[in-house]
């Protein structure tokens, strides 16, 4: 196998990950940051057993096992109390098969401190503006005019709104609203569930538990609450009491939660697009995560799809016979996955985010009743893992092992696992 002079541009979980895996197959890596600090952005999310299989080849799940919150199921009830969505992991046939809700904060902690721990270079206070061939190699050029040297290859991990990547797809009508809060001790939602409340498909309100951050010392949660763009400024000038009305009329439970939201600035209002672009590559750069494909939340599969690309990547440059063949092994092994899951993705939105009665209806009286009946709970189950498509075989990813990464054990470094044969598994994984 060739070894490459690589930059990645981002610091989000694709490009720490990808730096991760391409370090231990031997190539020379930087990474590039817009902050003077490099820093996650966002609230909690989950990670499901598609991205889990990445973190253990890379011999980090221990530790996200250790600051997230392990889910058992999804669960959301519509206005009327009936149910409307029920997707259950024990459905996978798995042993101890469960999401993880975690804080993008220790999601980036854990991988970012990987990156530090192994030396690889991380060059920060340089905002990617553009990308340019520069005789055999390929270049990145700031918004305040720094270059870097010539690089084999430039991986763009920047996300949904890249400046590297071509303008495509569309942003969606409906966002949320997220904030961070303290689990609290008399809780009436259940710490093993992402549960959610519908108003039709309009209105959406959802609690995800998150575990102890890094770093941290108490229990935390996501909650985060459905609403349209066009909305947002009459949302800011109606102001939080009339929005904690509109949450408890859906949701009383929720009641004893807002009181922790005093200003507006405690949230953060998320835009989402639906996008992919048509050719991911292109000579000396290759386009991975959300800055190649995005789409809603809904089916939570943003990171997951990440870490997945990441390990592709890595796959490809060690199985392709020479760097462009590399690059098209890499969105091979990815294509098809990545493109079923946009469908169903773009299928599923309107169900949970729309202004669509019908959309709800059908999601209420005909979906969630046949998601009882066999298959329905397994397909619901694989559905919402990532495993539809069966992205690990493609990989060459064995399932997580629970039971093993449950077991108690010693942590290296700042919470960082250090053991030489999880090191050694992850080398080989990816070089496999």
């Amino acid at each position: 196998m060739s070894h490459f002079d690589i930059a990645i541009a981002g610091c989000g979980p694709a490009g720490l990950a990808a730096a991760l895996l391409l370090h231990r197959q031997g190539h020379r890596v930087t990474l590039f940051d817009r902050f003077e600090q490099p820093r996650p952005v966002g609230s909690g999310l989950m990670i499901q057993p598609s991205g889990l299989a990445v973190l253990a080849a890379l011999g980090l799940a221990p530790d996200i096992l250790a600051h997230g919150a392990p889910i058992r199921a999804l669960h959301g009830l519509n206005h009327q109390g009936d149910i409307a969505l029920d997707a259950r992991y024990a459905d996978l046939g798995i042993p101890g098969a469960r999401g993880i809700g975690i804080h993008r904060g220790s999601l980036f902690t854990l991988l970012y401190r990987a990156v530090a721990a192994e030396g690889i270079g991380i060059e920060t206070g340089f905002a990617v503006e553009r990308s340019d061939l520069v005789g055999n190699g390929r270049a990145l050029a700031s918004s305040e005019r720094q270059t870097t040297r010539s690089f084999d290859l430039v991986v763009d991990a920047l996300g949904t709104s890249s400046p590297l990547a071509p303008r495509c797809g569309e942003w969606l009508a409906f966002g949320a609203l997220w904030a961070t809060l303290d689990w609290p001790a008399d809780a009436p939602f259940d710490v093993g569930l992402l549960e959610q409340r519908y108003t039709h498909a309009t209105q959406m309100a959802g609690v995800l538990p998150t575990g102890i951050r890094v770093d941290g010392t108490c229990k935390e949660m996501s909650f985060f609450w459905s609403l349209k763009a066009s909305a947002y400024e009459a949302w800011c000038e109606a102001g939080l009491d009339a929005w904690k009305a509109q949450v408890c009329t859906l949701w009383p439970d929720c009641e004893g939660l807002l009181t922790h939201i005093i200003e507006p600035e405690q949230l953060t209002f998320a835009r989402y697009a639906h996008r992919r672009l048509p050719e991911p590559t292109s000579e000396r750069m290759i386009h991975i995560g959300d800055a190649w494909h995005s789409a809603s939340p809904q089916l939570g599969q943003g990171a997951n799809m990440a870490l997945l690309d990441a390990f592709a990547l890595s796959r490809g440059l060690a199985n392709g016979d020479g760097l462009q063949d590399g690059l098209h092994r890499a969105v091979d092994l990815r294509s098809r996955h990545v493109k079923l899951y946009q469908a169903l993705t773009w299928a599923a939105t309107p169900l949970y985010q729309s202004d669509s009665v019908w959309h709800a209806l059908l999601r209420d009286f005909l979906l969630t009743p046949l998601g009882r009946i066999p298959p329905g709970p397994r397909i619901q189950a694989r559905l919402v893992s990532g495993l539809v498509g069966d992205p690990l075989t493609t990989l060459g990813l064995p399932q997580p092992d629970y039971a093993a990464l449950g077991r108690p054990r010693d942590h290296g470094i700042s919470g960082v696992s250090t053991t030489s044969s999880i090191a050694a598994r992850a080398s080989s994984l990816a070089q496999s």
